[in-house]
């Protein structure tokens, strides 16, 4: 499984590059609206923090557009900025029917705000690259998460298609285990979230404990 991080501030995304070598970064609107900056300036930076680089970028189309026509073009302006850009349109009627335009044209897509085995399946069905079931938001209200993905890993076996799966809106580092088991291609989860998957306080008792037999051994 790939780990993707969920972050549009640059500094997050070059530290992540460095330090955990992450596979890619996947962006949404309100991640960009929080660093106060122009839509288009913050997905340059990031483009620039990714430049020669194969790591994927998901950058999101303006959710508000319902027209398939109008995605599309605004997904080709998005394109323009960097090869690593994966254009991410929400699971819909239209924006199903822009994947399509787009994968006629070679242009990867991630099908974002998936809920359920028949958007997800439409969304492979399209050609897209990607698609995004988003775990936290269905595991807050008791649904359960890891058969979502489950499911749709066979789905999309069934019929052998290409598309990954993204397990999205994680919020802890349990989520990030689930959807290993489960079977996603990829996790993507904001920098607290990955940090706090690296520890267990188990671990730090059991370095406590052995530090101190360390500290009290002699060394010579």
């Amino acid at each position: 499984m790939q780990l993707f991080l969920d972050s549009a501030d640059v500094e997050e995304i070059s530290y992540g590059l460095e330090y955990w070598d992450i596979d890619g970064v996947t962006t949404n609107p309100k991640h960009v609206g929080r660093t106060g900056k122009p839509y288009v300036n913050v997905l340059e930076g990031i483009a620039h923090a990714v430049r020669n680089t194969n790591k994927p970028v998901s950058v999101q189309v303006n959710p508000r557009l319902t027209d398939w026509t109008r995605i599309v073009d605004e997904a080709l302006k998005l394109h323009e900025i960097s090869p690593n850009f994966i254009i991410k349109i929400g699971a819909s009627e239209d924006g199903f029917r822009a994947v399509r335009a787009l994968a006629d044209r070679q242009i990867a897509t991630n099908v974002t705000l998936i809920f359920t085995v028949a958007q997800a399946w439409h969304a492979a069905r399209a050609g897209a690259a990607y698609l995004s079931p988003f775990i936290g938001w269905k595991d807050q209200f008791g649904d359960q998460t890891e058969e979502l993905i489950a499911n749709i890993a066979v789905s999309l076996d069934n019929f052998g298609y290409p598309t990954q799966i993204i397990a999205a809106a994680i919020r802890n580092a349990h989520q990030i285990g689930d959807a290993a088991l489960a079977g996603a291609h990829v996790v993507t989860a904001g920098a607290d979230v990955i940090r706090d998957s690296f520890r267990n306080p188990y671990t730090t008792m059991g370095e406590q404990i052995f530090g101190d037999a360390w500290d009290e051994t002699p060394q010579e």
